[in-house]
């Protein structure tokens, strides 16, 4: 039923208090931030519709808005995805004490730190000049170029495998040069599928919050060594997504 009142919730928090977060303005109108606790763990939650939310833009960022809003305040936060939503503040509790074994491990391992992300992505000029550079490349390049369309066939397939290669050496560098080189001052770090065809690097760090302004620096000093060849794409503070696996199914509204 659309006019049912569900409990929608956003992220979990280590703490034996009750807080008020304040108002959201979600689908015209103003909703309570509030917590339910279960322990010393607490979902924080806002009372909304009993209906499936679909991720547009402006959800998303609601979503997002409200984590990051208690990032500045608390501490210890734990993200939950997207469109979770609840018929009752019992029901919170129950999913809370059936994740409470994974929220006690995870709550030490992530109080007081924040991810930060670091996509660098090949210059379109820099990425041809380098793989013309390579001479068996271009040579496949000219007997391509020398055949019909037809009988280069698989001369162009075998151009596309050397391309691959050497695009997968050059993110093998940028993992060794960049990657590697912000790895110790993290507490862990990840490499991540790239996302389209230049990125060389995407990295996900989790750094603890007095250590941001010197991780900050060092992205810099990598940034001013390579901004001739690639940009950098430097994202965050967020919670710790990429360390973190707790993931909920939506309930669908009855």
């Amino acid at each position: 039923m659309e006019n049912e009142k569900g409990i929608y919730i956003f992220c979990a928090i280590q703490t034996n208090e009750e807080h008020d977060f304040g108002t959201i303005d979600f689908e015209g109108e103003t909703r309570e931030v509030f917590t339910i606790h279960y322990n010393d763990a607490a979902m924080v939650a806002a009372e909304m519709p009993m209906k499936i939310y679909h991720p547009s833009k402006e959800n998303l960022m609601m979503h997002q808005n409200v984590i990051s809003d208690i990032m500045q305040k608390m501490d210890t936060v734990v993200p939950i995805s997207f469109g979770n939503v609840f018929h009752s503040k019992e029901d919170v509790v129950a999913l809370t004490k059936s994740l409470y074994p994974q929220l006690e491990t995870l709550f030490p391992k992530i109080k007081g730190k924040i991810e930060l992300g670091l996509k660098v992505v090949g210059k379109k000029d820099w990425l041809e000049k380098e793989i013309a550079k390579d001479s068996k490349v271009a040579k496949q390049k000219e007997t391509v170029q020398s055949k019909s369309e037809s009988a280069g066939y698989f001369d162009r397939i075998q151009l596309g495998e050397m391309a691959t290669k050497f695009f997968q050496s050059l993110q093998k560098e940028a993992e060794a040069e960049i990657h590697e080189k912000l790895t110790p001052l993290t507490v862990a770090s990840e490499v991540n599928e790239p996302i389209g065809e230049k990125m060389l690097l995407n990295g996900a760090y989790l750094v603890e919050k007095d250590m941001e302004e010197k991780f900050d620096k060092k992205v810099n000093e990598l940034h001013e060594k390579w901004k001739d060849k690639v940009d950098f794409k430097y994202t965050g503070p967020w919670p710790a997504y990429n360390f973190i696996n707790i993931k909920l199914k939506v309930e669908e509204p009855s």
